[in-house]
């Protein structure tokens, strides 16, 4: 299989005949941009094959910008809420911000509208190669049957979570080049089970011994397992999850390999910090696609010397505090003057070290306190996980005589010195979060490969299914895995393991990582199909919008929710148990006007709903 540097002029030939097979959002007819289109970019396998390189940089877009859309899944989870509360724009009211009209796009808003419409341009991305691989020679089979898988593999991704975020949603299944506006909405179980047997297609014929960034068997596997289990099918969860984790080519990371992370700024190597553990290398971005790192099932690429194709992961300036913020809701020093500054080249170079935020992502007392469990524990070790009073005030022209000290929240009379402690003051996973950004004065996170599946997710994925059966013992054992190797003490007593063992387990280890807000809503949905209890109570499907798991759990967990805390912008903090599911964006609803895509409950557009479709058309690959 070629590297993509060898297939660069192919992959432009590629897109260009993309994006004009694919058109735009509004159906108007596309016109070519280019001397490249579909009949001479998709001749031989080579060309195909550079469209799923396409498909994987189009899954890319949810990890990278400013903000990545994966911003979103943690803004609507137990982990985060929106922190930028000085924008009467931002969601901190989900009853006010997250309706199917208003501009939910990203920005300072929630991303749903990408989601959406991104979802379904991947899907189209992948169509085309499923439609046209028919008529393409190959010397072997396998070789088509694993550019076909890795085809599905990403209309499958897209539509696991599509599924579980929207429910009900239209099935397209076939390449579509001319305007079309008389989509339907088809049952999520009749999607699932698509989408599974597509996925037993791709585990069968994807190999794993592929460069990095390509679609591998153990990816296909996971995603498989995913799927089984969002259609309470654990027996084969179990099957799917152990095809990757005793498949014999994978194992988790225990010891310390690749490079030792080092920051662009002199911070933390000043104090004598030396990152050198298992976990902080395993998330290094330098050390993510090494091929001796054998965790990694699937990963996206982004490197700075990509010209072309570079992205930058932003994830500092998205995720870190705002502790240089200026004005009113400055961080100050304890007689009042302000402490901070994010100017580059200081002489304490904080921004350097650690990139400059906006405090969007400030985490709920449940992630921050008290899911940690044990001291030892290397994801929350210091200086991996860093705390504001790691920090020092840096601002040499007005710190006075508190230049080059610790932080501190509040002066002698327990008075908070900031105003904003939502946005400026929490404490965040550093390893998990930087990333060099040479190309940025004040660096807000840089181009570098990014996870997307991991074995380590696969261990959980296993323990979630084990407990949905019953089965505590071995779910205690997947879990001890994932545990140890952080460097815990595993758990004695299997009577204690619940689902929210295994998602306080996930919070640990996958943080902005994971699609956080697509899992809980996988989970939430699978207390109401099962019937199974949680602390008592039980749900079902015909009354999921107003009783539901991932509601209570949001509760429970996010304190912002949970204690109405009111922000900045005047806003109380508020969710609602009918945003289990997300609303259906109004203008891809507005665009079908010969069709009837579905609105979820409790949102406006609800009452003109129509059966959904409980089966699918003939597809291109059938």
């Amino acid at each position: 299989m070629k590297t993509k540097n060898k297939t660069g002029l192919r992959l432009c030939a590629v897109l260009s005949g993309m994006i004009f097979l694919a058109g735009c959002s509004d159906w108007l007819d596309p016109k070519p941009l280019s001397i490249y289109t579909p009949e001479t970019a998709f001749i031989d396998p080579r060309g195909l094959e550079a469209a799923i390189t396409a498909c994987d940089n189009h899954v890319r877009n949810e990890f990278f910008g400013d903000p990545a859309p994966l911003l979103t899944q943690y803004i609507l989870s137990d982990l985060t809420a929106e922190g930028m509360n000085d924008n009467p724009g931002t969601c901190q009211n989900l009853d006010l911000t997250m309706t199917p009209s208003s501009a939910i796009e990203g920005g300072n808003q929630v991303a749903i509208n990408w989601y959406w419409r991104d979802g379904y341009a991947g899907i189209k991305y992948a169509n085309i190669v499923i439609a046209r691989i028919h008529n393409t020679p190959f010397e072997k089979e396998e070789e088509k049957n694993a550019i076909l898988g890795a085809a599905y593999f990403h209309r499958s991704y897209i539509y696991y979570w599509l599924t579980q975020l929207f429910g009900d949603c239209p099935f397209v299944g076939r390449e579509v080049n001319t305007p079309k506006v008389d989509f339907y909405s088809t049952e999520r179980d009749v999607i699932l089970r698509k989408i599974k047997k597509d996925m037993e297609f791709a585990a069968r014929w994807c190999k794993d011994d592929v460069q990095r960034g390509w679609v591998t068997q153990g990816a296909c596997y996971h995603l498989l397992t995913k799927i089984n289990l969002a259609l309470g099918e654990f027996d084969d969860a179990i099957a799917s999850a152990s095809a990757v984790i005793d498949g014999g080519v994978y194992h988790l990371m225990r010891t310390p390999f690749g490079e030792i992370p080092k920051e662009q700024g002199s911070y933390l190597t000043g104090l004598g910090v030396v990152r050198d553990d298992v976990i902080a290398r395993l998330h290094w971005p330098a050390n993510r696609a090494l091929a001796e790192n054998k965790e990694v099932l699937y990963l996206v690429i982004s490197n700075e010397d990509l010209t072309d194709s570079r992205k930058t992961s932003q994830t500092m300036r998205a995720t870190l505090p705002f502790w240089s913020k200026t004005g009113a809701n400055m961080v100050r020093t304890p007689d009042g003057k302000q402490g901070m500054t994010d100017s580059p080249k200081q002489e304490i170079d904080l921004v350097e070290t650690f990139g400059r935020g906006i405090g969007r992502t400030p985490p709920t007392d449940y992630h921050a306190k008290e899911i940690w469990d044990d001291p030892k524990d290397l994801r929350h070790k210091k200086y991996n996980w860093m705390s504001m009073e790691d920090l020092v005030y840096n601002n040499k022209k007005s710190a006075g005589e508190y230049y080059g000290k610790p932080l501190q929240k509040y002066d002698a009379e327990g008075r908070a010195l900031t105003a904003d402690t939502i946005c400026n003051w929490y404490g965040w996973p550093h390893y998990k979060l930087y990333s060099l950004d040479p190309k940025t004065s004040q660096p807000r996170g840089g181009a570098c490969n990014y996870y997307v599946f991991r074995l380590a997710e696969t261990y959980l994925l296993r323990a979630e299914a084990y407990v949905w059966k019953g089965d505590v013992a071995h779910a205690l054992a997947d879990i001890n895995e994932v545990r140890t190797r952080a460097g815990c003490d595993p758990y004695r007593d299997p009577g204690k393991i619940t689902i929210a063992s295994v998602l306080d387990e996930r919070a640990r280890e996958l943080y902005y990582e994971e699609p956080r807000c697509t899992e809980l809503h996988r989970v939430s949905l699978l207390f109401a199909r099962t019937g199974k209890p949680y602390k008592g109570k039980t749900y079902s499907m015909s009354d999921y919008g107003n009783n539901n798991f991932y509601y209570d759990w949001l509760m429970e967990k996010n304190n912002f929710y949970g204690k109405n805390i009111r922000s900045n912008n005047g806003q109380i903090y508020k969710i609602s148990p009918y945003h289990a599911m997300w609303c259906v964006p109004q203008v891809g609803i507005n665009a079908n006007v010969d069709g009837r895509i579905n609105q979820n409950y409790g949102y406006d557009g609800y009452e003109k709903n129509v059966p959904p479709l409980t089966a699918i058309e003939k597809e291109d690959d059938n």
